[in-house]
């Protein structure tokens, strides 16, 4: 077996210990009888396998008691209607700051259900940085105000924690959950797709104050409802066993280095790697502002798009797959998640070098 470094934006690497326990319990869980795949969602054997998920996900997060944990479907891109189907009161209005696409979309999404302002947006920098953004500039009477944490596809991700007073703050944090502590009481709402971090794709998390449930819109589907879903434990209907499974021993795998902030200290090593060579060479381009740049999704460029090609082309031959940049920007992306190993990062910086020597511009 031969296991490439896979430096996608998602889904992207699992830790090979989450692998090969799940390897282990495919055809079996515990003394089930069954894969975990094969469970009833209401039954016996999976009911302390999602009981598990939630309380291990509260203590590597620190998770007050006041807010709800809810395991969804969907992807992160539902939430983007389901946030102001249950936020936004009809003839209400909520800020939006548009620091990337998926902030971008979710914008655009929630224009759909009433008065949505744009606080703030970098679009004509290229989102090569997060626009900063004062408590004054937040509309006091808005339901909520919308961030992107981190930008998947840019490389940029929040150094500050907007301060929008008493206006509930929303955060997509789908490229960087459990990457690093957060203090979630700075957030009303937190949500993220599982496909990056935490698990295979199929899961959104969404961590929502308790107080806040209760005030769907009266045209927001049961399935997008989030109270709906806390009272029936994520149960409504059929949740994504097998991916909470798999979060579950995610959560595991993080607690058994140390947690978060070990998390932390590993993930800002590999960061440093790869963005000391950066800026120790004039080859390749890296166009974030340095106090914004992602610790999860570095981009990069050469200048030239026929380069920028033949790199992507000559990586993945050289076992570094999925590095090429995302359409709309275009050169390269190493997404070097939890998972990511230092090996890998210090594999791509070597070859990095051989290019630059072998492709003079």
């Amino acid at each position: 077996m031969s296991r490439v470094y896979n430096f996608s934006a998602g889904p992207s690497m699992l830790p090979i210990p989450v692998l090969e326990r799940a390897a282990a319990e495919m055809l079996e869980y515990g003394t089930s009888g069954m894969s975990v795949a094969e469970m009833s969602h209401r039954s016996k054997d999976f009911e302390p396998i999602i009981a598990k998920a939630e309380a291990d996900l509260r203590k590597l997060m620190n998770i007050p008691d006041d807010y709800a944990v809810l395991f969804l479907q969907g992807g992160a891109s539902t939430q983007f209607a389901a946030v102001p189907l249950n936020l936004l009161p009809v003839g209400g209005t909520a800020d939006y700051i548009v620091s990337g696409q998926f902030s971008g979309k979710a914008y655009e999404e929630a224009k759909k259900y009433g008065d949505v302002r744009l606080v703030a947006t970098s679009k004509p920098d290229g989102f090569s940085y997060i626009p900063e953004v004062k408590r004054e500039d937040i509309n006091p009477d808005a339901a909520y105000v919308h961030i992107c944490y981190n930008n998947t596809i840019f490389g940029t991700k929040y150094n500050y924690i907007p301060d929008t007073g008493d206006v509930p703050l929303v955060a997509d944090m789908s490229s960087c959950i459990i990457s690093e502590p957060v203090d979630v009481t700075k957030f009303a709402v937190i949500y993220a797709g599982a496909q990056k971090n935490m698990a295979p794709a199929g899961m959104t998390l969404v961590i929502v104050r308790k107080d806040l449930l209760g005030k769907a819109r009266p045209e927001c589907p049961s399935m997008l409802d989030w109270n709906i879903m806390a009272e029936n434990g994520s149960m409504y209907n059929t949740p994504p066993c097998y991916t909470i499974y798999m979060a579950g021993l995610v959560y595991e795998w993080i607690e058994s280095l140390g947690g978060l902030e070990v998390m932390k200290e590993m993930n800002a090593k590999k960061a440093a790697l790869l963005y000391d060579y950066l800026d120790s060479q004039d080859y390749y381009i890296a166009p974030v502002r340095k106090d914004c740049r992602s610790m999860m999704n570095v981009t990069f460029v050469t200048g030239n798009a026929d380069l920028d090609k033949k790199f992507a082309s000559e990586a993945e031959k050289a076992g570094l797959k999925n590095i090429k940049g995302h359409r709309v920007v275009g050169g390269m992306r190493a997404s070097i998640y939890n998972a990511m190993p230092y090996e890998g990062v210090e594999a791509l910086v070597a070859f990095m070098k051989d290019f630059a020597k072998n492709n003079p511009k």
